[in-house]
């Protein structure tokens, strides 16, 4: 028995149309395209893809972190949103990324995966890319609480 497989296989409960209206009703209209578009769903993943807007580049013609940042935080929302029901549950504990090159004025797609989906705590992988999945801009560890445990 391999000791990193996960316990049960992962499923998503909610369809892809169904997490992009949650996304809609949890985040405020105006911000909520600065946010990014979901793209595709799959046990334990899920992908999104940013188009920036020259609002979200610092000098230099680069992506700012901020903007990374909250792509990655939004994607790790999403993927546990899929998997664990349509609940607002907008409490990232902890969220630790490394910039691992510069993240030019181009699509950038968040791959979220899910490393834990527990009763109380979730914890996802987020990789953000551009142009090939192997060729990371980013890398985040993103830590959730989840409904039942937050109150």
């Amino acid at each position: 028995m391999d000791p990193l497989a996960p316990a049960a296989p992962l499923v998503p409960r909610l369809t892809l149309g169904q997490v992009s209206d949650f996304l809609d009703a949890a985040f405020p209209p105006d911000a909520r395209p600065a946010l990014g578009t979901l793209v595709e769903l799959r046990p334990g993943r899920l992908r999104m893809r940013l188009d920036p807007q020259p609002a979200m580049l610092r000098p230099g013609a680069i992506v700012s972190g901020p903007t990374l940042m909250a792509l990655a935080d939004v994607a790790a929302y999403a993927v546990i949103a899929a998997h664990h029901g349509p609940e607002a549950m907008a409490l990232t504990s902890t969220l630790s990324i490394a910039f691992l090159r510069p993240c030019r004025p181009e699509p950038v797609f968040a791959d979220a995966n899910l490393l834990k989906l527990g009763r109380r705590t979730a914890t996802v992988d987020v990789r953000l890319w551009q142009g090939d999945d192997r060729r990371l801009v980013a890398q985040a560890t993103v830590g959730y609480v989840l409904p039942d445990a937050a109150a």
